[in-house]
């Protein structure tokens, strides 16, 4: 890699050298405007239906090209909030805080934006997307100087006075266009790979569903089961209603929130639907005391090798395997103490059959399924050594498929460090990319 023949210090800490002949300039001497914007009364129609403006929320950034909004908003928005106005294809956002803060965007439509969101536009002195490189290898310098707790914030006054290093325009230009070329080389590059992983996953997905529903015998005999969606099983397997399966199948629910006597100082796992993984389950991210498991009958623990599924919401169908004794919240439903299943066969026929459960589901935004379905929903049961056997062939076709999406992430991890350092290194000028 070449480098330039003189360097200076920038006098900015975490730059250091700079090319001789770069300048160094604050972000609002850069350009005509530097803005955000407001979020019109939620609720009021007026300002939202049938809205022609594009109006850019934070979860809208993606670290590239935004070509469209999730929302719009209503020409009465725009006259009754002076903070509303449309910035110009080509701007830069960044999110000033929140989850997303850091978070990065190039305008590619005239957009309106919400108050979290900071806007560069009609640059004097930069290129914009030279600006946008710049940006995205400061992003951890600008996150280091946003301040309060839980909901780190940085105000446009901090990114106004943010000092930046400036080439000439036309290096500029070439160096946003070298990072261009590079960056979708890796982006080609990184997106094969997690094609690939979802391919993985697919193949492992097929080996459960084939391996629960009709064993690993390729030879043996087959029957219908009865139910639409299973189709045919092997002739000595049997069809039961999950009830049929378990000695206990419950839930649990969620102490008053709020009253410090059922959470503070808590010594029992108390699992919520966030915390299923598709696996087993070692620990929950709350607590709750004794005096709650008191207070509420439908507290119970439940024991190890459980399985629990989430019954509705955003995680409906999720599903975990205890490892620890646990009490759940309302949206968990736990079938423990198998009698006609292994408890890791149970959890590979619910994972197979996660869609078939959804699709039972009522409610409209929010999905629901109760307890009595899952009660009442049929399944296939082998005899018990075979189901043993299915689940030794599953974990051992699992394991070498993971050794494979294990390695594409690694791989991705590495063209994802190479992309950021790259961006880093041209954009201070450790790296010469023009003659």
């Amino acid at each position: 890699m070449k480098r330039y023949e003189k360097y200076k210090d920038s006098g900015i800490e975490w730059i250091g050298e700079i090319p001789k002949h770069w300048e160094v300039k604050k972000l609002n001497w850069c350009f005509k405007t530097i803005g955000s914007g407001t979020t019109p009364k939620s609720g009021d129609k007026e300002y939202y239906f049938n809205g022609v403006y594009n109006w850019l929320l934070t979860g809208d950034l993606n670290d590239g090209e935004v070509h469209e909004t999730t929302k719009k908003i209503t020409d009465k928005a725009l006259e009754d909030y002076s903070s509303l106005k449309e910035f110009s294809v080509n701007s830069i956002v960044i999110a000033m805080y929140g989850a997303t803060i850091g978070k990065l965007g190039i305008l590619k439509i005239p957009t309106t934006v919400n108050q979290a969101c900071c806007v560069f536009s009609e640059p004097i002195h930069l290129n914009y997307k030279f600006l946008f490189y710049i940006l995205f290898s400061a992003r951890q310098e600008i996150i280091n100087l946003s301040y309060g707790g839980g909901q780190p914030n940085i105000s446009q006054e901090v990114l106004k006075q943010f000092r930046v290093q400036v080439p000439p325009l036309q290096e500029q230009i070439a160096i946003a266009n070298y990072l261009d070329r590079k960056t979708a080389d890796l982006d080609q590059l990184i997106a094969e790979k997690e094609q690939l992983i979802k391919l993985y996953e697919e193949e492992k997905t097929a080996i459960i569903n084939q391996a629960v529903t009709k064993g690993i015998n390729p030879d043996v005999a087959l029957k219908d089961s009865g139910i639409e969606w299973l189709g045919d099983i092997p002739v000595h397997w049997e069809v039961k209603k999950l009830n049929w399966c378990f000695k206990n199948i419950g839930s649990g629910t969620t102490p008053k929130s709020g009253n410090k006597e059922y959470y503070f100082n808590g010594v029992h796992n108390w699992l919520l639907t966030g915390d299923l993984n598709e696996g087993e389950i070692y620990k929950t991210t709350k607590k709750i005391t004794d005096k709650a498991l008191e207070d509420y009958s439908s507290l119970k623990e439940y024991p190890i090798n459980s399985i629990v599924i989430a019954m509705y919401g955003a995680t409906i169908g999720k599903l975990g395997i205890l490892k620890i004794p646990t009490t759940v919240n309302q949206a968990c439903c736990v079938f423990s103490e198998p009698i006609l299943l292994t408890y890791k066969f149970a959890f590979y026929i619910l994972l197979s059959a996660r869609e078939e459960i959804i699709n039972m589901s009522y409610g409209g935004g929010q999905p629901n399924i109760s307890q009595l379905l899952l009660r009442q929903f049929k399944i296939q049961v082998p005899p018990k050594n075979e189901q043993t056997t299915i689940v030794a062939y599953i974990e051992q076709e699992s394991q070498r498929i993971n050794t494979k999406i294990k390695k594409a992430k690694q791989y991705i991890n590495l063209l994802t460090e190479y992309r950021t350092a790259l961006i880093s290194e041209v954009v201070i000028g450790k790296i010469k990319v023009i003659d």
